[in-house]
């Protein structure tokens, strides 16, 4: 146990430094959006304090790319709820604790009751109950609030895409390969702990296999942020035609994340039996390594238009069928429960592989089974 705790705090200075480079380019366009936000309503509105506008901007950034569009609506909305309540209880209450209460009530219960989303539901609230008990409207002209809040909300988006603006689909390209390239060296780690039966290894790439579905997550908003990047650039909409591809194969991305983590849950299993382990198999998962990798590369060079995108689909087809196939030599000679299990993850992977990067359910299901030798 001090082993580990020693070896955890040796560590948490490296991560604590890829956390801060991960967020420095986030944090930049936050300050950058709400100080623009601040400025631009400033001068548009003459307003000498447009608090509004730099909230808003921080609230859509905050959510992640991909929604932003749909937020800065929603922004916008609960702001114009806001202010409208906080009017009526104001005029009708003069202000006070029985207006707080009121204006709390009105803004939230009837679109908590509509279904409005958390966003809208908060937004409305702290609206109104900031012109209540912290700008009260002593001539203060309340519906500048909803312009400010406009105003936020354009300057975010328009701020959030000045980083895409060259190249929109270079994150998602880079987020294809990083999150292939991690599955792949998971598989090759898989089967390095299955030839040498590692159990601590095993185990280790359990772990990591937890974590890959934060990945596929990542890849999925990755998906959503070039969506909206494009929709928002006309002469760039026809290729939403890839987006749309990439979104399907994100869907296969996650059967084949839970196919590997199973295959990791049943490597612990024969590692910790001590079962003997033919390199046969350590064979088939190296092979079913390669078949992601080229998988990932032929998903980004489909997305940049580099290389050849079929050649690494090709590539990808050939691994997997290779890895079914020394799988199938291991299923003719009866191998027990543990590795009959990985056998089995090694064809579910290479089915929803191959249909990821878009092969027939049908058509691939053929020419996995035919390759283990069960047609």
């Amino acid at each position: 146990m001090p082993i580990k705790l020693r070896h955890r705090v040796r560590l948490r200075p490296r991560s604590v430094g890829r956390r801060l480079r991960r967020a420095a380019l986030p944090a930049a366009e936050a300050t950058a959006a709400a100080v623009l936000a601040w400025v631009v309503a400033g001068r548009v509105l003459g307003h000498a304090a447009p608090v509004f506008a730099p909230s808003a901007a921080l609230i859509v950034l905050g959510e992640s790319r991909g929604r932003r569009m749909r937020q800065s609506v929603e922004i916008m909305l609960g702001v114009a709820a806001g202010v409208l309540v906080a009017e009526l209880a104001v005029t009708i209450l003069g202000g006070g604790t029985g207006a707080i209460v009121a204006v709390l009530v009105l803004a939230t219960a009837p679109m908590m009751a509509a279904g409005a989303s958390s966003t809208l539901v908060v937004q409305a609230a702290a609206s109104a109950l900031y012109l209540v008990a912290v700008a009260a409207p002593h001539g203060d002209p309340m519906p500048f609030r909803f312009a400010e809040a406009l105003i936020g909300g354009l300057v975010a988006l328009a701020t959030s895409q000045f980083v895409a603006a060259r190249n929109p689909l270079a994150p998602l390209v880079a987020e294809a390969r990083r999150t292939f390239a991690g599955l792949a060296g998971l598989l090759e780690d898989i089967g390095a702990a299955l030839q040498r039966g590692d159990e601590p290894a095993a185990e280790a790439a359990l772990d990591r296999a937890h974590r890959m579905h934060d990945c596929a997550e990542r890849m999925r908003a990755t998906v959503r942020a070039a969506g909206e990047t494009l929709r928002l650039r006309v002469r760039r909409r026809r290729r939403l035609g890839q987006i749309r591809e990439v979104e399907a194969t994100t869907h296969q991305l996650d059967h084949v994340v839970g196919n590997v983590g199973v295959l990791a849950r049943n490597a612990v299993t024969v590692t910790r039996l001590h079962a003997a382990v033919p390199a046969q198999l350590s064979q088939a998962v190296q092979a079913l390594a390669a078949a992601v990798r080229a998988a990932g590369e032929a998903l980004a060079n489909d997305l940049s238009g580099h290389d050849d995108p079929a050649r690494h689909a090709g590539a990808a087809e050939d691994s997997a069928l290779t890895a079914v196939r020394i799988a199938a030599e291991l299923l003719a000679s009866g191998p027990p429960l543990p590795l009959a299990m990985i056998i089995g993850q090694i064809r579910l992977t290479a089915v929803d592989l191959l249909r990821g990067i878009g092969h027939d359910h049908d058509a691939v299901r053929g020419r996995v089974d035919e390759a283990l030798g069960l047609s």
